[in-house]
Order: C-alpha cells, then structure tokens, then sequence
C-alpha cells in the first residue's frame, strides 16, 4: 500500500511526501488552535487582574501572534518557502503595504495608546460628538460606544483618538434630573423631604444601589422656588423611564406653583350681563 502511494506524483511530490506534509499542516494547525484558545482564556484573566483596561484588542493581537508563528513554522516544511526569504520580500513591498493599510495600522496603533494610557477603557460612560453611552469594547478597529435605548456607535481608534470626548464618573455616568416649581410660601426643607421620599418610593427599581434622590434648588423668585430632583439611575434604565416615573410621583402635589396657581376670577358685570 506504501509502495503504490510512493509512486504516486502530486505537483512533483510524491504521495507519502504529499501525505506527511499534510499531516504536518494539520498538526501545527491543532496546536496553534489549542494554543490560541489558552492564550486568550489567560491573557483575559490577566487583564482582569491588572490594571490595564481589559479590551479585545490586546487579546487579538496575541492571537495574531500565535497564528504568524505557526505560519513560520509551516512554511519551510510543508510549502518549501524559506521564512528568510519571504521576511526579505516583505521588506521590499512594506512600503506598497503601509499604504495600503495605513488606515488600519492607525487604528491599531490608537487604540494600544487609548489602552496603555487607560483614556477610555471597557465600562467608561462617554460622551462623542453628542452620542453618550458605554464603552463595550476597543478592538484592533475601532471602539464600540452603546447607549441606555441600545443604539451602537462603532467610532475608528483614529477618530476617537485626535477627538475631544467627555467622560463621566461613576457617580455621573446616572445622573438625570427633574426640574420643578415651588409656590411661595412653602417650607422648602420640608418641600425637599417630600419629594425626595415620594420619588424614591416611585423609582427604587430603578435607581443605582446606595443611591438616594436628593432636591437642590437653583433659584428663587415672585413666582417661587425653582428646584430640580436629583436621580442616579442604573446602567440598563434609560432616563426618560425614570424621569416619566418622577413626575408621576409629584405630580398634584400642593406645593406645586402650577398646581396651586389660582384661576382667574369671572369679571362681575360679564356675569350680570349673561345672567340678564
């Protein structure tokens, strides 16, 4: 069986070389997939562990890495090329290349210099040329930005790298607030208290854990207290829902300037005049 497959040709080759060669390939594949698998799975759990942001960009490139070195490995072996001379070939069409993907290679580099120098990281509350959102992820590409409604901006490393964005604390990253109005002559402490437990008992759902809405008031004037109720809400609770729920829970109230506005008094001789 050996015998006739060794006197079979293939592109010059005979069969038990052919055959070898595909075993080898399929070997160095194997391994490189395995290796792949085990490099992301402990580079992820690194990242988690220190203090560099965990993105997929570092992972993909180590992943990269592991697949050019079974290249290397195969191509002596299986394909005949000498590693030397396809390195020497590459030298003399990096330049052809490099503009070819330049694009590409800016993004990379961006985005290591957006990791490396902790700018944005996986979890940061941004906002990008009016967009505000999360940051889920910085791949060799670009970086994937998606809002409290779920709506995805996928912003190129180059452009978020040379762009002027806003990035909120943690205690910001929730914040929304309710404007209202206060009639004259109501205790605004009291007001304060008030609407603070009314609104916490209408949004505890929805609200960051160990936050509480608080009431400021910015100003005063003949028609009242102008004040604003303050709320931290999750990450997956979007701020018209809790705002919605806000109002609900103060609305009616009687130290509210619109509720206890008075309504205008029927002219007198109008009356008479109907009435006659």
């Amino acid at each position: 069986m050996l015998g006739e497959l060794s006197e079979v040709t293939v592109l010059g080759m005979s069969g038990t070389d052919l055959l070898g060669r595909v075993l080898y390939l399929a070997v160095v594949v194997a391994i490189a997939a395995v290796v792949e698998r085990l490099v992301a799975r402990v580079s992820r759990r690194l990242l988690d562990a220190s203090s560099v942001p965990s993105a997929s960009i570092f992972v993909n490139i180590l992943r990269g890495m592991v697949w050019v070195f079974a290249l290397v490995t195969v191509l002596k072996p299986v394909f005949g090329i000498d590693p030397t001379s396809l390195v020497a070939a590459l030298g003399i069409t990096s330049v052809v290349i490099s503009f070819g993907l330049q694009d590409t290679v800016s993004n990379i580099f961006s985005g290591l210099g957006l990791m490396v120098g902790r700018v944005v990281a996986p979890g940061d509350c941004v906002e990008v040329s009016g967009f505000r959102g999360m940051v889920r992820d910085v791949n060799w590409r670009h970086t994937t930005v998606e809002d409290r409604f779920g709506n995805v901006q996928i912003i190129p490393n180059s452009v978020l790298n040379k762009t002027s964005f806003k990035r909120f604390s943690d205690a910001q990253r929730g914040s929304c607030g309710l404007a209202f109005d206060v009639a004259p002559g109501w205790d605004l402490s009291e007001v304060a208290r008030e609407a603070s437990a009314a609104v916490r008992e209408a949004t505890a759902p929805l609200l960051r854990p160990g936050t509480e809405p608080s009431v400021s008031y910015a100003s005063i004037d003949a028609w009242g207290a102008h004040g604003t109720v303050w709320l931290n809400v999750r990450d997956d609770v979007t701020f018209s829902s809790a705002l919605d729920a806000a109002a609900r829970a103060l609305g009616g109230r009687e130290w509210l300037a619109c509720a206890v506005r008075p309504l205008a008094e029927p002219r007198h001789d109008v009356a008479e005049g109907v009435r006659g």
